[in-house]
Protein backbone atom coordinates (compact mmCIF):
# COMPACT_ATOMS: atom_id res chain seq x y z
CA UNK A 1 0.00 0.00 0.00
CA UNK A 2 2.95 2.30 0.58
CA UNK A 3 3.77 2.22 -3.12
CA UNK A 4 0.27 3.14 -4.24
CA UNK A 5 -1.16 6.63 -4.77
CA UNK A 6 -4.66 7.87 -4.20
CA UNK A 7 -5.30 8.53 -7.89
CA UNK A 8 -4.58 4.82 -8.46
CA UNK A 9 -7.80 4.22 -6.63
CA UNK A 10 -9.64 7.06 -8.42
CA UNK A 11 -9.58 9.28 -5.38
CA UNK A 12 -8.90 13.05 -5.93
CA UNK A 13 -8.53 15.54 -3.13
CA UNK A 14 -9.45 19.19 -3.87
CA UNK A 15 -8.43 21.62 -1.20
CA UNK A 16 -10.99 24.30 -0.47
CA UNK A 17 -9.87 27.61 1.10
CA UNK A 18 -11.55 28.55 4.35
CA UNK A 19 -13.72 31.62 4.77
CA UNK A 20 -10.90 33.80 6.05
CA UNK A 21 -8.73 33.01 3.03
CA UNK A 22 -11.65 33.65 0.70
CA UNK A 23 -12.26 37.00 2.41
CA UNK A 24 -8.63 38.00 1.94
CA UNK A 25 -8.80 37.00 -1.73
CA UNK A 26 -12.05 38.90 -2.19
CA UNK A 27 -10.52 42.00 -0.59
CA UNK A 28 -7.56 41.74 -2.94
CA UNK A 29 -9.86 41.34 -5.92
CA UNK A 30 -12.01 44.32 -4.93
CA UNK A 31 -8.96 46.50 -4.23
CA UNK A 32 -7.47 45.57 -7.61
CA UNK A 33 -10.78 46.34 -9.36
CA UNK A 34 -11.18 49.68 -7.58
CA UNK A 35 -7.60 50.72 -8.30
CA UNK A 36 -8.02 49.70 -11.92
CA UNK A 37 -5.38 46.98 -11.78
CA UNK A 38 -7.79 44.37 -13.17
CA UNK A 39 -11.05 44.44 -15.07
CA UNK A 40 -14.40 43.19 -13.84
CA UNK A 41 -14.14 40.17 -16.11
CA UNK A 42 -10.85 39.28 -14.41
CA UNK A 43 -12.53 39.50 -11.01
CA UNK A 44 -15.27 37.10 -12.15
CA UNK A 45 -12.67 34.62 -13.39
CA UNK A 46 -10.73 34.86 -10.12
CA UNK A 47 -13.83 34.19 -8.02
CA UNK A 48 -14.42 30.98 -10.01
CA UNK A 49 -11.05 29.51 -8.97
CA UNK A 50 -11.28 27.38 -5.90
CA UNK A 51 -7.54 27.07 -5.40
CA UNK A 52 -6.41 30.10 -3.43
CA UNK A 53 -2.81 29.84 -4.60
CA UNK A 54 -3.82 29.68 -8.24
CA UNK A 55 -6.23 32.54 -7.72
CA UNK A 56 -3.48 34.75 -6.27
CA UNK A 57 -1.11 33.81 -9.07
CA UNK A 58 -3.77 34.57 -11.65
CA UNK A 59 -4.47 37.86 -9.89
CA UNK A 60 -0.80 38.78 -10.22
CA UNK A 61 -0.75 37.75 -13.89
CA UNK A 62 -3.94 39.65 -14.74
CA UNK A 63 -2.70 42.69 -12.82
CA UNK A 64 0.61 42.65 -14.70
CA UNK A 65 -1.24 42.19 -17.99
CA UNK A 66 -3.57 45.04 -17.10
CA UNK A 67 -0.64 47.30 -16.22
CA UNK A 68 1.12 46.40 -19.45
CA UNK A 69 -2.07 46.96 -21.40
CA UNK A 70 -2.64 50.31 -19.66
CA UNK A 71 0.94 51.32 -20.38
CA UNK A 72 0.55 50.42 -24.03
CA UNK A 73 -2.76 52.26 -24.13
CA UNK A 74 -1.17 55.26 -22.47
CA UNK A 75 1.71 55.20 -24.93
CA UNK A 76 -0.74 54.94 -27.80
CA UNK A 77 -2.70 57.85 -26.37
CA UNK A 78 0.51 59.86 -25.97
CA UNK A 79 1.51 59.02 -29.54
CA UNK A 80 -1.96 59.84 -30.81
CA UNK A 81 -1.90 63.12 -28.89
CA UNK A 82 1.56 63.88 -30.25
CA UNK A 83 0.37 63.08 -33.77
CA UNK A 84 -2.68 65.25 -33.26
CA UNK A 85 -0.53 68.07 -31.91
CA UNK A 86 1.88 67.72 -34.82
CA UNK A 87 -0.98 67.70 -37.29
CA UNK A 88 -2.53 70.70 -35.58
CA UNK A 89 0.80 72.52 -35.70
CA UNK A 90 1.18 71.60 -39.36
CA UNK A 91 -2.33 72.87 -40.09
CA UNK A 92 -1.61 76.04 -38.12
CA UNK A 93 1.69 76.50 -39.98
CA UNK A 94 -0.03 76.00 -43.33
CA UNK A 95 -2.75 78.45 -42.31
CA UNK A 96 -0.08 80.98 -41.29
CA UNK A 97 1.74 80.46 -44.60
CA UNK A 98 -1.50 80.97 -46.51
CA UNK A 99 -2.24 84.04 -44.42
CA UNK A 100 1.20 85.49 -45.13
CA UNK A 101 0.83 84.68 -48.82
CA UNK A 102 -2.55 86.40 -48.87
CA UNK A 103 -1.06 89.45 -47.13
CA UNK A 104 1.84 89.50 -49.60
CA UNK A 105 -0.57 89.25 -52.54
CA UNK A 106 -2.65 92.08 -51.08
CA UNK A 107 0.48 94.21 -50.65
CA UNK A 108 1.58 93.42 -54.21
CA UNK A 109 -1.89 94.29 -55.55
CA UNK A 110 -1.85 97.53 -53.53
CA UNK A 111 1.60 98.46 -54.79
CA UNK A 112 0.55 97.67 -58.37
CA UNK A 113 -2.54 99.83 -57.95
CA UNK A 114 -0.41 102.65 -56.54
CA UNK A 115 2.07 102.29 -59.39
CA UNK A 116 -0.75 102.36 -61.93
CA UNK A 117 -2.24 105.45 -60.31
CA UNK A 118 1.18 107.13 -60.25
CA UNK A 119 1.72 106.21 -63.90
CA UNK A 120 -1.66 107.61 -64.89
CA UNK A 121 -0.91 110.71 -62.84
CA UNK A 122 2.43 111.16 -64.60
CA UNK A 123 0.78 110.67 -67.99
CA UNK A 124 -1.88 113.22 -67.14
CA UNK A 125 0.74 115.66 -65.87
CA UNK A 126 2.82 115.14 -69.03
CA UNK A 127 -0.24 115.66 -71.23
CA UNK A 128 -1.24 118.77 -69.32
CA UNK A 129 2.32 120.10 -69.48
CA UNK A 130 2.41 119.42 -73.20
CA UNK A 131 -0.85 121.30 -73.68
CA UNK A 132 0.43 124.21 -71.59
CA UNK A 133 3.68 124.29 -73.57
CA UNK A 134 1.72 124.22 -76.83
CA UNK A 135 -0.51 127.04 -75.59
CA UNK A 136 2.53 129.01 -74.43
CA UNK A 137 4.20 128.43 -77.80
CA UNK A 138 1.10 129.61 -79.66
CA UNK A 139 0.82 132.68 -77.45
CA UNK A 140 4.50 133.47 -77.94
CA UNK A 141 4.09 133.06 -81.70
CA UNK A 142 1.11 135.39 -81.67
CA UNK A 143 2.99 137.90 -79.56
CA UNK A 144 5.97 137.55 -81.86
CA UNK A 145 3.70 138.06 -84.88
CA UNK A 146 2.16 141.11 -83.26
CA UNK A 147 5.64 142.43 -82.44
CA UNK A 148 6.84 141.80 -86.00
CA UNK A 149 3.70 143.37 -87.44
CA UNK A 150 4.18 146.34 -85.13
CA UNK A 151 7.76 146.74 -86.28
CA UNK A 152 6.67 146.44 -89.90
CA UNK A 153 4.00 149.08 -89.32
CA UNK A 154 6.50 151.31 -87.57
CA UNK A 155 9.00 150.91 -90.40
CA UNK A 156 6.26 151.54 -92.95
CA UNK A 157 5.18 154.68 -91.13
CA UNK A 158 8.79 155.82 -90.99
CA UNK A 159 9.18 155.14 -94.70
CA UNK A 160 5.89 156.93 -95.44
CA UNK A 161 7.01 159.97 -93.45
CA UNK A 162 10.37 159.86 -95.20
CA UNK A 163 8.61 159.74 -98.57
CA UNK A 164 6.41 162.64 -97.52
CA UNK A 165 9.44 164.67 -96.50
CA UNK A 166 11.14 163.75 -99.76
CA UNK A 167 8.07 164.79 -101.71
CA UNK A 168 7.85 167.99 -99.68
CA UNK A 169 11.47 168.80 -100.33
CA UNK A 170 11.02 168.07 -104.03
CA UNK A 171 7.95 170.28 -104.11
CA UNK A 172 9.73 173.06 -102.29
CA UNK A 173 12.66 172.75 -104.65
CA UNK A 174 10.26 172.99 -107.59
CA UNK A 175 8.58 176.02 -106.05
CA UNK A 176 11.91 177.67 -105.49
CA UNK A 177 12.99 176.99 -109.03
CA UNK A 178 9.64 178.27 -110.30
CA UNK A 179 9.96 181.30 -108.04
CA UNK A 180 13.40 182.13 -109.40
CA UNK A 181 12.45 181.52 -112.99
CA UNK A 182 9.24 183.55 -112.87
CA UNK A 183 10.52 186.10 -110.38
CA UNK A 184 7.68 185.39 -107.94
CA UNK A 185 7.45 186.65 -104.40
CA UNK A 186 8.68 184.34 -101.58
CA UNK A 187 6.24 181.70 -100.41
CA UNK A 188 5.72 180.29 -96.87
CA UNK A 189 6.35 176.52 -96.94
CA UNK A 190 5.68 175.92 -93.23
CA UNK A 191 1.91 175.48 -93.48
CA UNK A 192 2.12 173.37 -96.58
CA UNK A 193 4.89 171.34 -95.00
CA UNK A 194 2.80 170.70 -91.93
CA UNK A 195 -0.09 169.74 -94.15
CA UNK A 196 2.06 167.29 -96.02
CA UNK A 197 3.53 165.78 -92.80
CA UNK A 198 0.05 165.46 -91.37
CA UNK A 199 -1.29 164.04 -94.62
CA UNK A 200 -3.58 167.02 -95.29
CA UNK A 201 -2.21 168.60 -98.44
CA UNK A 202 -3.42 169.30 -101.96
CA UNK A 203 -1.04 168.89 -104.81
CA UNK A 204 -3.22 171.31 -106.84
CA UNK A 205 -1.98 174.16 -104.71
CA UNK A 206 1.47 173.64 -106.21
CA UNK A 207 0.30 173.98 -109.80
CA UNK A 208 2.08 176.75 -111.73
CA UNK A 209 0.31 180.01 -112.08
Amino acid sequence: MSDLYLYDFGIFIELQPDDEQRAVLENNIQAAVQSGLIDLSDAIDLREIKNLKLANQLLKIRRNEKQLKDQQMQQQNIQAQADANAQAQQVAAQAEVQKQQALIQQKIALEQAKAQIDSQKLLQEASLKKELMQLEFEMNMRLKGIEVQGKKTEIKEKEDRKDDRTKLQATQQSELINQRQNDLPPKNFESSGNDILSGNFNLGSFEPR
